[in-house]
């Protein structure tokens, strides 16, 4: 076994670390910069904003719900590393296309390169996973999981405050030339051909007919069934509290953007600082025994935030900076909370992704995590769209919370079960 530090420089794992990171800095610096873009720049109506901010995110993660069964076919049966750099390659021409669209404020061209880059994801994901077991030890997989979910979060921070300060005709130049770097790194990744039993898989290029089968195989083994449902369950409760925190930040604690991008930095550091954590009190045995105690205390940090938020009188009708916000007690108290639920979250999700990709066959294990994504997606979606009916229903920011920390508890016994059966 390496150090889960050492492996940082090791060939078998830093390239991969470098080029996954790249990737979602990239995804979250273009995204940003095309919200900002057309926020600022393009259009003028809240009404016209809100229709393209919910476009972005649908447009993004549709592909997701598409091809990802596709994509953990291919991965599975042909050479991991071959299909990373045909993918980084692909990336280097979408970021020329939303460059340009960018630069022209060209909205279908800016649109058509997100869905792309929402598919180049799709092909990318089950394979930065499912590699990981072919160059690491097994008492290494959770390291390396951690790390690339660590590095995820930090690289998702990263492109978003990049996206949202950085002005869009520099922007142009940085999305190609991440891409391009990107590429670069990928060349360095060691070989990962298909496993012996994956070699003659057929592919089936119905998405749909292969999603339906997919996830039908996979959801029926019961240990693959809870981990998948576990974490589905933690990126819905990450996708509410996603959509809540604009109308947190501004509506309910009076603050403006810059409090919001404290709260994303926040939660990206957290749950980055949890991934490494558990890694350390796992000592490279992938387990999931700390994943239902880590959710009931995440859901303890959400009854905490909303017991602070619906106590929270801010009288002035200006909007806090985060230095002001930050010199109220209870504004440190909410920052806690927030760090405490990302740690939480991390420690929570990290131990089952490395469950999923070796508690099957090295063959197996990109169309598992495909299977994973697309249930995953689903989850998210469903949750948001719950979530757009009960507000309009009158649910309050509050009500929000405390749905959340519900949903933890659901997770958790979720995850205690997995515990139980597989432990």
């Amino acid at each position: 076994m390496t150090g889960s530090c050492a492996l940082m420089k090791q060939r078998r794992f830093l390239p991969l670390f470098t080029t996954q990171f790249l990737n979602a800095f990239n995804d979250n610096f273009y995204k940003m910069s095309v919200v900002v873009l057309a926020t600022y720049a393009i259009y003028t109506k809240p009404a016209e904003v809100a229709w393209f901010n919910a476009l972005v995110g649908g447009l993004f993660i549709l592909p997701f719900f598409l091809f990802s069964a596709l994509a953990g076919q291919l991965a599975d049966s042909t050479d991991k590393t071959k299909m990373i750099r045909i993918i980084k390659t692909a990336e280097i021409a979408i970021m020329v296309v939303g460059g340009a669209g960018i630069w022209m404020h060209n909205v279908p061209l800016m649109l058509l390169a997100l869905f792309a880059m929402g598919t180049h994801s799709t092909f990318f994901g089950p394979i930065k996973y499912a590699i990981l077991p072919q160059h690491l030890e097994d008492d290494e997989v959770l390291a390396g999981t951690g790390w690339v979910e660590a590095g995820t979060y930090i690289a998702i921070l990263g492109g978003t405050i990049a996206g949202g300060l950085i002005s869009p005709h520099i922007a142009v130049l940085g999305i190609i030339a991440v891409a391009i770097i990107g590429r670069l790194t990928a060349s360095f990744v060691p070989a990962a051909p298909p496993e012996t039993d994956a070699a003659g898989l057929v592919i089936d290029h119905n998405v749909f007919r292969s999603s339906w089968r997919l996830v039908n195989s996979t959801m029926h083994i019961p240990r693959l069934f809870l981990a998948i449902v576990s974490i589905s369950f933690f990126w819905a409760i990450a996708a509410i509290l996603a959509a809540q925190f604009p109308p947190l930040v501004k509506d309910t604690l009076g603050a403006d953007k810059t409090v919001a991008t404290l709260f994303t930095a926040i939660f990206s550091v957290g749950v980055a600082v949890g991934s490494i954590i558990v890694n350390r009190l796992l000592k490279g045995h992938v387990s999931a025994r700390y994943s239902p105690g880590s959710v009931i205390v995440m859901g303890l940090f959400v009854l905490d935030l909303w017991w602070v938020v619906g106590g929270w009188k801010h009288l002035d009708g200006s909007l806090m900076d985060w230095r002001e916000f930050l010199s109220l007690g209870t504004g440190d108290r909410i920052i806690v909370d927030l760090f405490g639920i990302a740690v939480a979250g991390g420690m929570f999700v990290v131990p089952l992704y490395a469950f999923l990709t070796t508690t099957v066959a090295k063959s197996q294990t990109a169309r598992t995590v495909a299977a994973n994504n697309i249930v995953n997606s689903g989850f998210m979606v469903a949750a948001t769209l719950l979530l757009s009916v009960l507000i309009g229903l009158g649910l309050t920011i509050d009500d929000t919370l405390l749905m959340v920390a519900a949903m933890c508890l659901g997770s958790a016994v979720l995850a205690w079960r997995l515990h139980k059966a597989c432990d």
